[in-house]
């Protein structure tokens, strides 16, 4: 491995008196690292569907369908990244490993605005996207890498909570930035080489923040600190595994961890299925038009801020750290919302906003339990692993299949064949996180 991504050894203790004030500042300092760098990774994921209306334009010779397999190239590699740069995330310095894959996707995208020449091969449109899906896939990981050694299981679910939302205001900010970009330069390409700009910026402010394990900044592990410990904790736990004690003891034996990931590829179909569908069917089905849909969509995006807050904040004060309750909990109640948006098939367009508001408040709390659940349920130095195997079966088994998959039902069972397939993966998605229920998170003896 090269030499600066390799984990920092243990700094000498730092004197009692100064552990307390110095824990307190570096865990709002490597948050804000984590957070910022989030959602810096979105300003530089989807640049390509804003630029499309642009480059059908200027090159005519190309279909949406072709420009379209770009797209799923890009999602197919970020997850399968998202498991395997997992494992590689969980024997680095997360310092510099999300700082690495943050250049490195901004430069990819960069490219994308300033080389023209790259849209005369559609074949290097598709390798040049699945590779920026690749380093993209370097985000998660730390992050969740970051969270275990610096927060205790017992207050996860408020930390995870909030800093899950730095991907809804990545998200918010992609488009802003790419219109602010072409206002600026006048060129459409600005939509990729300005937010990768920001994105590089960014990745400067994550090197600043963010530091490696407490131990590495001279204070104990965060168990002892808190005084949280885990089942069977013990002091092996802090040490880096090799990649097969992480692979084969800690992952593919997991059952819990098996069924959490077969729960995240359903409620990425409803997710996906829902959001990327908005516009045709309000539009097609409903006879809306494309301003009343993107309301819908802002509204859908918007509601998952304080749902994916509260959903955290249920997890660990309601349900003591346990995550199925929670998940389980916030899956029927996105059912409930998602039956309502389908039965609304002749009524107003404001009960399918509040249908929309009511699936967005509720799914994106447990897409957020799922990948903290991971976390919890292996060793600390596996969780980015851990998240990245959840996060691929999201991706390439959820979010990948929703794309084409309700197309396809649509065209062969119309709307209501769609919204029964979504109201099917709610229901598996709360039964698989049932067999989960015996996890627990936190030792008996607290």
């Amino acid at each position: 491995m090269i030499s600066f991504l390799r984990p920092r050894p243990p700094a000498s203790p730092l004197p009692a008196e100064r552990i307390d004030p110095e824990y307190r500042r570096l865990r709002i300092q490597v948050f804000a690292g984590i957070f910022i760098g989030y959602a810096a990774f979105y300003l530089v994921r989807k640049n390509l569907a804003l630029a499309i209306p642009d480059i059908l334009r200027d090159y005519p010779h190309y279909t949406k369908a072709a420009l379209g397999s770009a797209m799923t190239g890009l999602s197919i590699a970020y997850g399968v990244s998202k498991f395997i740069m997992g494992s590689v995330s969980d024997r680095s310095n997360p310092r510099w490993f999300m700082t690495l894959g943050l250049l490195l996707t901004s430069a990819v995208t960069f490219a994308f605005g300033a080389v023209p020449a790259i849209y005369g091969s559609l074949t290097l449109i598709v390798v040049l996207q699945t590779l920026n899906g690749w380093f993209n896939g370097m985000g998660w990981p730390p992050c969740g890498k970051t969270m275990v050694h610096w927060f205790s299981t017992k207050e996860r679910g408020v930390t995870v909570a909030f800093w899950n939302v730095a991907h809804n205001v990545g998200g918010g900010l992609v488009a802003g930035l790419a219109l602010l970009g072409v206002t600026l330069f006048h060129d459409w390409g600005a939509k990729f080489y300005f937010n990768a700009l920001v994105a590089a910026g960014c990745a400067l402010i994550v090197a600043w923040l963010l530091r490696d394990t407490p131990q590495s900044c001279g204070l104990p592990p965060i168990e002892r600190y808190k005084n949280d410990y885990p089942p069977d904790y013990s002091e092996a736990h802090e040490r880096t595994f090799t990649f097969r004690e992480i692979f084969f003891e800690h992952i593919f034996r997991n059952r819990f961890l098996w069924a959490i990931a077969v729960a995240n590829a359903f409620v990425y179909f409803v997710r996906y299925g829902v959001v990327d569908w908005i516009p045709t069917y309000l539009q097609t089905a409903k006879g809306f038009s494309f301003e009343q849909s993107s309301w819908a969509w802002a509204a859908f995006e918007y509601a998952a801020i304080p749902g994916t807050i509260l959903c955290g904040w249920v997890s660990d004060k309601v349900f003591k750290g346990r995550r199925a309750p929670a998940t389980i909990l916030f899956m029927a109640l996105t059912l409930a919302a998602l039956v309502v948006y389908g039965l609304n098939r002749h009524g107003p367009l404001w009960i399918d906003i509040v249908s929309l508001i009511a699936i967005g408040f509720f799914v994106y709390g447990p897409i957020m339990l799922i990948g903290l659940h991971a976390l919890d349920l292996v060793p600390k130095k596996a969780a980015g692993t851990a998240a990245g195997f959840t996060g691929f079966f999201g991706y390439v088994f959820g979010s990948a299949i929703a794309g084409t998959g309700v197309g396809w039902i649509a065209d062969h069972w119309g709307w209501s064949g769609v919204f029964g397939t979504m109201i099917v993966c709610c229901v598996l998605t709360m039964g698989f996180s049932a067999l989960t229920l015996g996890h627990r998170t936190t030792s008996a003896a607290q």
